[in-house]
């Protein structure tokens, strides 16, 4: 569930070329691969990760952020970070802070780190360091609300320029009920983060929405679908600039259940992973898909990063 927001990625200074890799959750192993965007040169970077599901490079620091789950049924999920060589691994956001982390956003500029809490039924930020953890949005408190999957927070990106969140409320199982918000960044002033008078409902009734991902450029949101064919197991997109927004264009089909999703907009390229262990590529617009590898295990978050 999750993800690059390295769509941007900077140039590479002096003569040397930026190469591009990827960075993949394995969540059954408890794992981080990097590769090139073909599959090549795999390397597992990080073990004995608790169920990680999303994930964040931040090229200039040098780093990597990811949630851990946890135990989905304890609250003892957290948040890393660790070199992009596998080292200097940091617990950031530690457990009893976050219940059920999923995909993590990093906005580099104003130095914070977006996430969605699923059982937790919370959108959250934190500083870089998780120090300053916030919740921007929370959809239920307790242990009734939380048997409610309607109100679980997966997937999340935000428009740094229009200072709006985007997320996911993927609603039971293939279940038909799946969602897609947006807010402002900052909560109204006078409200809390359980009563926000600005809270837009962008899509209903979708069969089960997990990650997101943003093209800032063109202004289009992509997230994949882990829900049953034919709009699930899928990968959707939409303008989100146009009145009204219009209904979603699947740009990828047959996925076994679709989970992270990592746009290379420079390079006008996607990247998916989903349960089954398959990692695809494929244009924005959902042509020239290839399947580059499968049978990887079960595959959660993916990012991409020119390095």
């Amino acid at each position: 569930m999750s993800e690059l927001q390295a769509t941007k990625s900077r140039p590479a200074s002096g003569n040397k070329a930026a190469a591009g890799r990827l960075f993949v959750l394995e969540l059954n192993a408890g794992r981080i691969h990097s590769m090139n965007p073909d599959g090549s040169d795999k390397t597992t970077i990080v073990t004995d990760c608790r169920l990680p599901d999303g994930i964040a490079v931040d090229t200039q620091a040098g780093h990597i952020y990811w949630t851990n789950m946890g135990i989905p049924s304890v609250d003892d999920g957290s948040i890393e970070r660790v070199d992009l060589d596998g080292k200097h691994r940091k617990v950031i956001v530690p457990q009893g802070i976050t219940f059920t982390p999923k995909q993590i956003h990093l906005d580099k500029k104003n130095g914070k780190l977006y996430w969605c809490d699923r059982e937790g039924m919370r959108v959250m930020r934190s500083n870089l360091d998780g120090s300053q953890v916030q919740t921007l949005v929370e959809a239920g408190r307790g242990d009734v609300d939380r048997r409610d999957q309607t109100r679980w927070c997966v997937g999340i990106t935000i428009d740094p320029k229009r200072q709006k969140i985007y997320w996911t409320q993927k609603g039971p199982d293939n279940a038909g009920l799946g969602r897609i918000f947006r807010a402002n960044v900052e909560i109204p002033k006078g409200e809390s983060a359980a009563n926000r008078s600005d809270i837009e409902v962008l899509f209903a009734d979708l069969p089960e929405p997990i990650d997101l991902e943003l093209d800032l450029q063109e202004r289009v949101l992509y997230w994949t679908d882990r829900g049953d064919p034919p709009r699930g197991n899928t990968v959707n997109r939409a303008p989100i600039d146009a009145t009204p927004i219009p209904a979603p264009q699947i740009v990828l089909t047959h996925l076994m259940e679709g989970i992270g999703l990592a746009l290379d907009v420079r390079g006008g390229r996607m990247f998916v992973t989903d349960f089954a262990g398959s990692v695809y590529s494929a244009r924005l617009d959902g042509s020239e898909e290839k399947n580059f590898l499968f049978a990887q295990g079960n595959l959660t978050g993916v990012a991409y990063a020119e390095i």
